[in-house]
C-alpha cells in the first residue's frame, strides 16, 4: 500500500489522499482549501494525479474542506463511485450545490474587479448545477458493515462523532498473500458533543492516518461550556446588545440549538440561573442560513444517529432542535432586516470562519458596537477573518471597508466538533492491536509536533508528519518515496506562508503600539525614549533581512 498526501498536510484544510493498493488507485476525500493557504494552493489548480486512473473514492464526511472539490473532479472526467455514509450523501445534496452557488457569487465579484483592470473574466470553480450533477456518483453505505469493493479491497465506515454521517474509515487490502489494514480517522468528534454519539473506538490497525486539529489544546468540559454560554449571552442581552454566532451550518448550528433548548431542563437550579434563562427565552434566536435550515431538516430525518436519550426525547414530542423564539430567515431580504432591528437577539449565521456568506454582513453591522458580542464556537483556520478577530485584531476589512472591533469577543472552544489532545490520545490508546505507524494530518504544524512527541513518548509508536506531495510505501518502517518535481517547491510555499503570518502578527502589534502612543499623550518621557530605541533596533534588524 502506498499513500500520497495531497492535502491537509501540515495544514487543516484541503483533505485529499491518494491510495494505491491491490492494483487499484483511490482517493480518500477531495476537499477545498480555506483561509490564507488559498493564496498559494488554489482550489482551481490541476489535480496531482491522472483522474482516469482513479477507480473509486471514499468520503469521510460532508464538510467542504473534505468534499468541496468533488464537483471539480467530476467536471474533469471522474465518473466512478463515491462511497460515503447515507447521511453524508444526504448532506452533500445541499452542501455541494450551496458551495457551487458561492463559487458563482464570488467569481462575479472578482470579475467586476478584473474588468476594471482590463482582464478577462474567470469561470467559477464549479456551478451549483455542476455540483448537482456529481451527486449521481454517490453510493450510500451504513455504519458497521464491511463493504467489499472487490475481492482484494474491503472498507468499513464507523461513526466518527464529528458531524452527522462523519466516518472513520477502515480499509483492508490484500496483496502478495498479505492483508494490510489502514485506518483514516477523517475528523474525530469532540467526546462532549451534545447530539451525536462519541467516536467509535477501533480495535486494530497496521497504519493510522489521524487528524490533529487540536493536537496541543484541551477543550473545556460540557457542563462548563453550557454555563459559560448562558452567562455570555444573558449579559449581552441584558445590555441591549446582539449576540452574533458565526456557526458552521452543519453540526455546530444544530448543537447550539440543542444546547439552548437543553438549558430549560436546568431552570430550577437557583434564582440567578432562572433569571439568566428567562432573559435567553425572552429573546428571539435567528438561524440566518438557508443551508443551516436545510441541514436541520436532514438532522431530523436521521434521528437514528443521535444518542438514545435524544431519540427518546424527540419521540416524546420534545424536539430539541425546535423551541419558542426560534426563527428562520430564508431570504436575503429577511437577513438584511436583522441588521435594521434594535431589539436584543441572537443570530446564528454561516460561515463559521467568517469567510463567505451572510455572516460577513452581520459582522459589518455589529463588530463596531461595544454592546454586542461575537461568540465563536468552532475552529478558525489561519488567515481567515474569524481567526483575525479571535486573535485580537483591532480593525478588520469587510467588503473593502475598515471596521473597528469594539464588540466583546468570546470563544467557547468546547463547542468544537474536533477531539482535543486528550481524546486524540485516548483514540490511540484504545487500539487493542496498536498501529505500527501513525501519520498526523489535518492540523497546524506546531500542534502536530506537540502531539507527535506525546504519542511517541507515551505509546512508543513512531509518528510522521507528512509534507504536501510526499508518498509513503507502507512497510514495517514506511519508506518516503521521491516526490514529484511539481510539488517539491510546496515546502517553500509553507515556509513563506509562515513568514507572512508572522509579519501580519507583527503589523498588528505595531498598530497596537501606535494606538497607545496616540491615545496616551501623558506617557512618561523615559518610556517613550525606551520605546523609541527599541523600535529603532527592530528597524535595523528588519533592514538586515533585506
Amino acid at each position: 500500500m502506498k499513500i500520497t498526501f495531497l492535502g491537509a498536510a501540515k495544514t487543516v484544510t484541503g483533505s485529499n489522499f491518494l491510495v494505491e493498493a491491490a492494483g487499484k488507485k483511490f482517493l480518500v476525500d477531495c476537499g477545498m482549501y480555506q483561509g490564507k493557504i488559498t493564496q498559494d494552493f488554489e482550489n482551481s489548480d490541476p489535480f496531482l494525479f491522472d483522474i482516469e486512473d482513479i477507480d473509486f473514492m471514499i468520503l469521510t464526511h460532508a464538510h467542504i474542506d473534505h468534499a468541496g472539490r468533488i464537483p471539480k473532479l467530476c467536471n474533469e472526467g471522474y465518473h466512478n463511485p463515491i462511497y460515503a455514509h447515507k447521511a453524508t450523501c444526504d448532506l452533500c445534496e445541499i452542501m455541494l450545490p450551496d458551495s457551487g452557488h458561492i463559487q458563482e457569487v464570488e467569481i462575479q465579484w472578482q470579475n467586476k474587479k478584473r474588468k476594471r483592470e482590463g482582464k478577462e473574466d474567470l469561470p467559477p470553480l464549479y456551478t451549483a448545477e455542476e455540483a448537482y450533477k456529481c451527486l449521481q456518483y454517490f453510493v450510500p453505505i451504513q455504519y458497521d458493515e464491511i463493504f467489499e469493493i472487490d475481492e482484494n479491497i474491503s472498507i468499513r465506515l464507523n461513526d466518527a462523532g464529528h458531524m452527522l454521517g462523519s466516518s472513520i474509515v477502515e480499509i483492508w487490502t490484500k496483496e502478495d498473500g498479505k492483508t494490510v489494514k489502514a485506518v483514516f480517522t477523517g475528523d474525530l468528534g469532540n467526546n462532549d458533543l451534545p447530539l451525536l454519539d462519541s467516536p467509535t473506538m477501533i480495535e486494530s490497525a497496521d497504519y493510522l492516518i489521524m487528524e490533529s486539529t487540536y493536537g496541543n489544546r484541551l477543550h473545556i468540559r460540557n457542563d462548563e461550556k453550557a454555563k459559560l454560554f448562558l452567562d455570555i449571552v444573558s449579559e449581552t442581552l441584558d445590555n441591549g446588545g446582539t449576540v452574533v454566532i458565526p456557526s458552521f451550518a452543519v453540526g455546530r448550528t444544530q448543537e447550539i440549538l440543542y444546547e439552548i433548548d437543553k438549558l430549560k431542563d436546568e431552570l430550577g437550579q437557583d434564582e440567578a440561573f432562572a433569571k439568566k434563562y428567562q432573559t435567553l427565552m425572552n429573546s428571539p434566536v435567528y438561524v440566518d442560513s438557508p443551508l443551516a435550515i436545510s441541514a436541520t431538516e436532514i438532522f431530523q430525518k436521521n434521528l437514528d444517529l443521535f444518542e438514545e436519550e435524544i431519540q427518546e426525547k424527540i419521540k416524546s414530542g420534545d424536539n430539541p432542535l425546535d423551541f419558542p423564539g426560534l426563527r428562520f430567515t430564508r431570504t436575503a431580504d429577511e437577513s438584511k432586516e436583522l441588521n435594521e432591528m434594535n431589539e436584543p437577539c441572537i443570530i446564528l449565521s454561516a460561515s463559521g470562519m467568517c469567510e463567505v456568506g451572510r455572516i460577513k454582513h452581520h459582522l459589518k453591522h455589529n463588530l463596531w458596537n461595544p454592546r454586542n458580542t461575537i461568540l465563536f464556537v468552532g475552529y478558525q483556520a489561519p488567515g481567515t477573518l474569524g481567526r483575525a478577530i479571535v486573535e485580537g485584531a483591532k480593525k478588520v476589512k469587510i467588503f473593502g471597508e475598515e471596521i473597528a472591533v469594539n464588540a466583546r469577543i468570546e470563544y467557547i472552544e468546547g463547542y468544537s466538533g474536533h477531539a482535543d489532545q486528550e481524546w486524540l490520545l485516548n483514540f490511540v490508546y484504545s487500539f487493542i492491536q496498536k498501529p505500527k505507524h501513525i501519520f498526523l494530518v489535518h492540523g497546524e504544524f506546531e500542534g502536530q509536533e506537540v502531539l507527535k512527541q506525546k504519542i511517541e513518548k507515551e505509546t512508543g509508536i513512531p509518528v510522521t508528519i507528512p509534507s504536501f506531495g510526499e508518498s509513503y510505501q507502507l512497510s514495517e518502517t514506511p519508506e518516503l518515496q521521491e516526490r514529484e518535481e511539481r510539488v517539491v517547491n510546496y515546502d517553500k510555499v509553507f515556509q513563506r506562508l509562515d513568514v507572512l503570518e508572522q509579519i501580519e502578527k507583527l503589523k498588528d502589534k505595531i498598530e497596537q503600539v501606535e494606538d497607545v502612543v496616540k491615545e496616551d499623550m501623558n506617557t512618561n518621557d523615559i518610556d517613550i525614549k525606551n520605546l523609541n530605541e527599541r523600535i529603532k533596533e527592530i528597524q535595523k534588524q528588519i533592514e538586515k533581512m533585506m
